[in-house]
This record gives structure tokens, C-alpha cells and sequence, in this order.
């Protein structure tokens, strides 16, 4: 057996720039950018992405600096726009139990509609009611009401007046309350002295005369208390009948605005009834007063604010499915928040403060997070957990933070989420839950597993043509010649020690093109050469070659 001697050229890789196909990248920068060298991570993404049934989420694992994170963005973005545009949903006041308000979803679009619709009939009633409610015919019907009361209850009150004068007591009103006086001989009223020192047949016979008044008197109010609640319902049925035709307009407009399909109509349609029934029952707020116009005016608003909408997620200018990159997966950035404000030494909310996370707008859609920054907080990992286990969504706020000085808490009707998450972690990341929670690999039935390395063929080295084309375009870069690139796919074959792989690791090639484009532009030049990027290389090797001090050998110590 013969041994031959290598000559330098045979341990590396040549690639010849005309075998290219090109001159320089900016004839490839039209060109989708590929996954090179990621075919099979590729069919696995794109299986799992157009997975419909739940629990077929993806776990995305391999090195950093792969193109895990901005190719599966890339082929989220592709699937979405062919996924329709998932509902807007809003927060509403609920009547019945305040503290805990209703979701209603709306086709995208509508829940802007809807809240314009809301604000335009609380502007409308504020200005339509009371003019009505001020109106010649309103006054005139209840002036005739409240006559028809003073007049019968004038009667009353004259008949217990002479029951109280034929008893020697004196009858008058003081602050709303009925007071009787003993009257002398003289019709004077006496004193309590004066009538201490009658004599006791006289304070016996008083005794009983005022104890037969109060009698009479409480008879008086039973005879005039129905009278007086008769008028009120008369004035109450008076004001409804003024204010109804504005109010059912106003929500017939409402209903005739909201042309299309409702998945929600039943909820929006028993929401509405209850907006009118509230505005009904509130209508005094409404009428114009010459006294306290400040506490009405503040009372009213409080009324108004009920029939607000808060508009949580607004899908109306979107096209297709939302694809959501969170990078700051905090409890309030990913499940929502609810907001308070202090008043009183408290804190107050309302459903008007419920804010959206993540989460909510990424339903229908994608959502992607990174596993490193979900670990950090085990509060927000054992909560998504939660939410992959039922698919409903609890907006709340992370434990007792806020409840002891909190006076109004709230608890936001759950909602149901369709979102499928694209988790990035590491190989050992994956394994290591893959042991420890079982119920992982339920909820993440797609493994994406990007390679380290790939076979070079002339597909590969076209690719990454383009990939040097793209990042020169979306970082405004000068342009590479194919000398340029030649000599980034000999670095690529260099960095796995091995003539016939590449290195899948695209940030070390995208850091060497934005160094190899800083020396060109020093230079003044305009297309990146063979010899800038071989410079880049050189300096780079320059700066991470120097020997560190653990590495130098130690100076000898001076002895004494």
C-alpha cells in the first residue's frame, strides 16, 4: 500500500466563482430566500403549521444562529395570509354582575363598528333626552301628574289640620317632617314649662289629644304615601314614554349597522336589551335640573361609562391570520393585564381596563416564544401550561399583588383560543422536558429539528447566493460578486472541517458579509470582493487569535 503526499490545495475546498451562475448578489435579491440545507425541518414546519387540530404546536429546536427563529417567521408569514381573518373581541358591562364582564367576539372589523355605534347613541341620548324631557308636552303631562297628587293630598293634610286644631295643637311641616305644637287659651303656642305647670287633668287630657294626632298622623301618611308613589310611577312611566322612540332608534342603528354575521348574536342582542333597559331605569339623569347640575352631570357619566366598549383585539385592517413574535413573554405581555387606577386610598377598575396579551391577539393565528424565557418565570410557565391543557384563556392578575388594596376586583369572562404556538429551544431544552413533564410532548406533537450541517451541492451554493442577497438588501449593504460569495462557501465548508458539508450556522456567515461590506465601504467601494471578505477574515481570526493570559506563560516571581 502506497502513501501519497497531500499537497495544500487537496484539504480545502475551491469553488470556483464563474460555476456560480452569477456576477454579484443584486441579480438574486428578487429571489424568495430558501431553507438551506433544512428540507426536512422545513416538511416538518410545514406540517405542523397547517395542522388544524389542536395540540399540534412545534417545538422548534437547534443551535443559535441556525435561522431557526427567522425562517419559521418566514413560513408562519407564508401560511397565515392564506388563513381567514379571525374575529375582533371586545369587554362589555355586565349588568348583572358587574365584577364580572362579558366577552363578545365580533367579525373583524365589527368591534371597532360596534364601539363607534355605542359612543354615537351615549352622545346622542345625552342630547336627545333631555331636550325631550324639556320639552312643552313632557312639562305639561307632569305638571298635571304632580297636580293631581298636591290636590289630594292638600285635602288630606286640611283634614288632619283640623284634627289637630279641634285638639288645641298647632299642625306644620319643617324639612319634610310633620311637627305639632300645644296651642294656650289664647292660641298661642306654650311652652314646655307652661305646659308642665297645667293642671293634670288638663296634661292627662293633652296626653291622650296628642296621642290620638299621632294616630291620625301616621294614618295621614298611610293614605298619602301610596298617593305620592303613584305620581312618582306616573312621572317614571311619563319619562319612559318620552325617551323610548330616541332609545329604540338608537339601537335599531346599532343592530341595522352591524351588517354581517354574528357568531355572537345572541349575547349581543340580550347586551343590547339590557342597555336599554338601564338607560330607562336611569332616565332621571337625563332631565335638566336648576340644582346639583354637577352631581347629575357626574352621575350620568357613570351611567354612560357602563355602555362603553372596550375593543381588546382589532383585527379589522388585517389580512389573513395574525403571526405574533413575543420577546418579552412577561404574565401581562402574554395572558392580558387588567389595570387599576387609585381613588381613595384604593385601587378602582372597571372592564374598560382589561388590556390584551399575546395571547388573545394571536388567536387563529401563530404565536412564537422562546423557551429560555418562559423557564425564567415559573409563574408564567405553569399558567401557559394551564392554557395548552383547556385552550381558555383567564385574564387575570398574578397572585395576590394586587388584592389587598385593591376595593374593586374583577374576573373577565374566560374566552376560548385557537393559537398555535412555535416554541424555540435548544436539543437539550427539548429532551430534558420531554423527561421531566410528560404532558409536553401531548401539547407539542411537531418536533422542527434544524441541522448543524447539511451536504453541499450546487442548490446549496446557489441558495446561499441568495441568502447574502437578502441580507445586503434588508441591511442596505453594497452588493457581493460571486469572488465574494466563492470565498463565504469555502469559509462555510471550513467552519465543520469537511470538504463535502456546510455550516448551517447562517449568523457566523451574516456576521462575516456585514464585516466584509464595513472594509469595502472603507475603501469607497461599491461591490464587495473576494479580497474584502478574505480581509474580514484575517482581522476576525486577528482579533479572536490573540492569547489570552490563562494561555501566556507566567513571568517569574522576584525572591527575596
Amino acid at each position: 500500500m502506497s502513501i501519497s503526499s497531500l499537497a495544500p490545495d487537496d484539504l480545502r475546498v475551491t469553488i470556483h466563482s464563474p460555476s456560480l451562475g452569477f456576477a454579484d448578489t443584486s441579480e438574486l435579491a428578487h429571489l424568495p430566500l430558501p431553507w438551506i440545507g433544512q428540507e426536512r425541518a422545513q416538511t416538518a414546519a410545514r406540517f405542523g403549521l397547517g395542522m388544524e387540530q389542536p395540540d399540534y404546536n412545534l417545538f422548534v429546536l437547534g443551535e443559535v444562529g441556525s435561522g431557526r427563529a427567522s425562517l419559521m417567521r418566514q413560513e408562519m408569514l407564508s401560511v397565515a395570509a392564506n388563513k381567514p381573518v379571525p374575529p375582533d373581541l371586545c369587554y362589555l358591562h355586565n349588568f348583572d354582575a358587574p365584577e364580572k364582564p362579558r366577552a363578545l367576539r365580533m367579525p373583524p372589523g365589527q368591534g371597532r363598528e360596534l364601539r363607534q355605534l355605542m359612543a354615537q347613541m351615549c352622545k346622542t341620548l345625552q342630547k336627545d333626552i333631555p331636550e325631550r324631557l324639556g320639552g312643552q308636552e313632557f312639562k305639561t303631562e307632569s305638571e298635571r301628574i304632580e297636580k293631581a297628587y298636591k290636590i289630594e293630598e292638600a285635602r288630606a293634610y286640611a283634614e288632619l289640620d283640623a284634627f289637630a286644631e279641634a285638639r288645641s295643637f298647632a299642625l306644620y311641616r319643617e324639612n319634610g317632617h310633620l311637627v305639632f305644637t300645644l296651642l294656650g287659651d289664647k292660641g298661642n303656642a306654650l311652652t314646655e314649662a307652661e305646659a308642665r305647670s297645667l293642671p293634670k287633668e288638663r296634661r292627662v287630657q293633652i296626653d291622650q289629644a296628642e296621642q290620638e294626632l299621632r294616630d291620625e298622623i301616621t294614618r295621614f301618611l298611610d293614605k298619602t304615601r301610596p298617593m305620592e308613589r303613584v305620581m312618582n310611577e306616573g312621572l317614571v312611566a311619563l319619562r319612559r314614554q318620552v325617551a323610548r322612540p330616541v332609545l329604540e332608534h338608537e339601537i335599531q342603528v346599532i343592530r341595522v349597522g352591524l351588517k354581517k354575521q354574528i357568531k355572537d348574536s345572541v349575547k349581543l342582542g340580550a347586551y343590547l336589551e339590557q342597555v336599554q333597559h338601564d338607560v330607562l331605569d336611569n332616565l332621571e339623569w337625563f332631565e335638566v335640573s336648576d340644582t346639583d347640575d354637577e352631581a347629575r352631570q357626574a352621575a350620568l357619566l357613570t351611567v354612560s361609562s357602563r355602555y362603553r366598549v372596550n375593543l381588546l383585539v382589532d383585527n379589522g385592517a388585517m389580512r389573513g391570520a395574525p403571526v405574533i413574535v413575543e420577546n418579552n413573554p412577561s404574565f401581562r405581555t402574554l395572558f392580558g393585564s387588567i389595570e387599576y387606577q387609585p381613588e381613595e386610598d384604593a385601587l378602582v377598575t372597571d372592564f374598560s381596563r382589561i388590556r390584551a396579551g399575546s395571547l388573545l391577539n394571536a388567536h387563529g393565528g401563530f404565536l412564537m416564544l422562546h423557551l429560555r424565557d418562559l423557564l425564567t418565570d415559573e409563574v408564567v410557565w405553569e399558567k401557559l401550561r394551564r392554557f395548552l391543557r383547556n385552550g381558555r384563556l383567564q385574564i387575570e392578575e398574578p397572585g395576590p399583588m394586587i388584592a389587598p388594596i385593591a376595593s374593586v376586583s374583577l374576573e373577565p369572562e374566560a374566552v376560548d383560543l385557537e393559537v398555535k404556538i412555535v416554541l424555540i429551544g435548544s436539543i437539550e431544552q427539548y429532551y430534558e422536558l420531554q423527561e421531566a413533564d410528560p404532558e409536553f410532548g401531548r401539547r407539542f406533537r411537531v418536533k422542527v429539528d434544524f441541522a448543524e450541517s447539511f451536504t453541499s451541492t450546487e442548490q446549496t451554493y446557489s441558495a446561499c447566493g441568495v441568502f447574502v442577497a437578502h441580507v445586503c438588501k434588508r441591511l442596505g449593504l453594497p452588493h457581493f460578486s460571486a469572488a465574494a460569495v466563492a470565498g463565504l462557501l469555502e469559509d462555510s465548508h471550513r467552519e465543520v472541517d469537511d470538504q463535502t458539508r456546510q455550516s448551517a450556522i447562517f449568523a457566523g456567515t451574516e456576521a462575516l458579509v456585514m464585516e466584509s461590506a464595513a472594509l469595502c465601504r472603507a475603501r469607497a467601494g461599491t461591490l464587495v470582493e473576494a479580497r474584502d471578505m478574505q480581509a474580514a477574515l484575517l482581522a476576525r481570526k486577528q482579533r479572536h487569535d490573540y492569547p489570552t493570559s490563562a494561555c501566556r506563560k507566567p513571568l517569574p516571581m522576584a525572591t527575596g
